[in-house]
């Protein structure tokens, strides 16, 4: 299944990695993914939001969050490679570890399939580390099943507003991960009303077609949405519409992280759709 190394996100191919090969990962995400491949005890360094798995990450030094990345305690750390990741990085970040890390590995997955050229990438480039590749290759096979496994695309989509921020409102938009994974599910982003059409819009609530929205998802993460924020949006919009919207509370971690977490999505969303489609579609 897997052949020579691939390009990165940023059509980089780097070399084969170590055995040893020392590893920094800056993209939440991944880091499950590398220790799930079997390369915990290579990693050497991660963010604060870098938290899963629990046990595994635990040991392995902090070096700020995604955003902020603590350039001088990773440059101690001495990292060969370090994943970084165009949406959850900032550019000058990446720019700044190339001065000091020998291979600065670029991912940017946009579409839930791309999670396969995401297995293929380290599962080649890591693989002289014992195990890594044949547990690539499984993940990849699970996941095609998962894909070829689902209904032909939905005519009458499920259309949900899926919420990512408050204070301001924040949205993804129509060519990001999560509107893909919507898409593949049977729903479909919506989109506030605005002059320029942007990877996550801010936005006011006067600016949604609220006769085109069946329904809307608060995510647990960026912005952690509880009961208390359900309750107060119910409110808000019965006030703003005369009737209920609604609304859900949903696990961000299942719709928007990639790597090995993506194998839960599909049960994850397509029961949570479902259950939703039979509520606003009586």
């Amino acid at each position: 299944m897997f052949g020579a190394i691939r390009p990165d996100a940023a059509g980089v191919v780097h070399p084969l990695a170590s055995a040893q090969a020392r590893i920094a990962c800056l993209v939440p995400s991944i880091t499950e993914l590398l220790v799930d491949l079997g390369l915990g005890p290579q990693l050497v360094a991660r963010t604060g939001y870098c938290i899963h798995p629990r046990e595994a990450v635990r040991r392995v030094p902090k070096v700020g969050g995604t955003k902020d990345v603590n350039l001088v305690k990773l440059r101690r750390l001495a990292p060969d490679y370090v994943v970084v990741n165009i949406d959850e990085n900032r550019k000058e970040t990446a720019e700044a570890l190339a001065e000091f890390v020998p291979h600065v590995v670029v991912t940017h997955p946009q579409t839930f399939a791309d999670n396969l050229e995401l297995f293929g990438l380290f599962g080649e480039l890591f693989a002289q580390s014992p195990g890594v590749g044949a547990v690539a290759q499984t993940l990849a096979r699970s996941l095609e099943a998962q894909i070829q496994g689902l209904p032909l695309p939905v005519p009458d989509p499920l259309r949900v507003l899926y919420l990512i921020w408050k204070d301001p409102w924040m949205t993804v938009g129509r060519h990001t991960y999560v509107a893909d994974v919507l898409q593949m599910l049977g729903a479909k982003a919506v989109n506030p009303d605005t002059s320029t059409p942007q990877r996550y819009p801010a936005f006011d609530l006067a600016q949604i077609d609220w006769d085109s929205c069946d329904a809307v998802l608060l995510s647990s993460e960026p912005f952690r949405f509880d009961q208390g924020h359900l309750k107060a949006l119910d409110a808000q919009l019965f006030d703003m519409l005369g009737r209920h919207i609604p609304l859900r509370l949903v696990d961000g971690e299942l719709f928007t992280w990639y790597g090995s977490r993506s194998l839960k999505t599909v049960q994850y969303g397509t029961r949570l759709l479902g259950e939703l489609r039979s509520v606003c579609r009586r």
